[in-house]
């Protein structure tokens, strides 16, 4: 049995490389939905929410030409993850935006599928938020995360986008091990000091010729680590909200409003394998 044939996913193709920008890939939202409408407007969009309760709705209009692309963890610790997933939604069903799962959206749609998860970083507040949330729309968010693409393969080839990272080989296809790298990027499974799983730096062995944005790891500021590029910049920790222009590989953000959380470890890119050379850029 093939690697991809124990893929049981739902989940759409990975590979759109026939889907040509420009693009807008914002990182890790995490519950913060009035700094991704200061930074939607920022970047052009019109970006409005209205009206309570099952009447509550999101306005959205893109710039002429481009296309927000999402890099997951839509959820959790900020103040207002069901208004982040109206935004998001409205953009998708527009044709205006696309979306990678994050580990915590994973985690969500189990937690809404009446699994047994633990109400832990952050999924306490998302349940409590969606307390007052229909039955309708706790589906159409649940399915939405569900089928959405593990990684996207764009523009020609020219660009990928995942939520932790994505090695060169995994360029276009699902499996269980992809999945995993995908949403937990390369880990030791063994814990750190601060009692979360110890990450190693992916990007620093990365010599693909494909340009991969990612998020997951919360850095002070983005910045090109061999043409890849970490868009976390921890908003809900009172960082910044990160999106990437491309291509014209111009960065924007907008400061957090205040802190939502507090980070168990300080930002900055995990260390690298043992062994592995230290890039410049790091």
């Amino acid at each position: 049995m093939t690697e991809e044939a124990k893929t049981t996913s739902r989940r759409d193709s990975p590979d759109l490389r026939h889907v040509t920008g420009p693009f807008d890939i914002i990182g890790d939202v995490h519950g913060c939905a009035g700094e991704l409408q200061d930074l939607l407007h920022k970047l052009g969009y019109e970006a409005r929410l209205f009206g309570t309760g099952d009447g509550r709705r999101a306005h959205v209009r893109t710039p002429p030409g481009r296309r927000a692309v999402f890099v997951g963890d839509l959820v959790d610790r900020g103040p207002s993850s069901p208004d982040v997933l109206r935004l998001v939604l409205a953009l998708v069903a527009e044709g205006q935006a696309l979306c990678v799962p994050g580990n915590h959206d994973v985690k969500f749609v189990r937690w809404l599928a009446g699994r047994n998860v633990k109400l832990t970083h952050g999924l306490d507040r998302t349940a409590e938020q969606f307390e007052g949330e229909s039955p309708a729309f706790r589906i159409h968010v649940g399915t939405f995360l569900d089928k959405i693409p593990i990684h996207l393969w764009l523009d020609g080839g020219r660009l990928a986008v995942a939520h932790a990272g994505l090695k060169e080989d995994m360029l276009g296809r699902d499996s269980e091990k992809i999945r995993s790298f995908c949403l937990y990027g390369e880990t030791s499974g063994e814990q750190d000091q601060f009692g979360l799983p110890v990450r190693y730096h992916w990007a620093a062995e990365y010599a693909g010729k494909t340009s991969v944005v990612y998020g997951h790891t919360p850095v002070p500021d983005a910045a090109w680590v061999n043409d890849t590029l970490c868009v976390d910049t921890g908003c809900c920790f009172g960082g910044k909200l990160t999106a990437l222009r491309w291509p014209e590989r111009e960065i924007v953000s907008v400061p957090a409003a205040r802190v939502y959380a507090e980070s168990r470890r300080p930002f900055g890119h995990p260390p690298v394998r043992p062994g592995v050379p230290v890039p410049d850029s790091v």
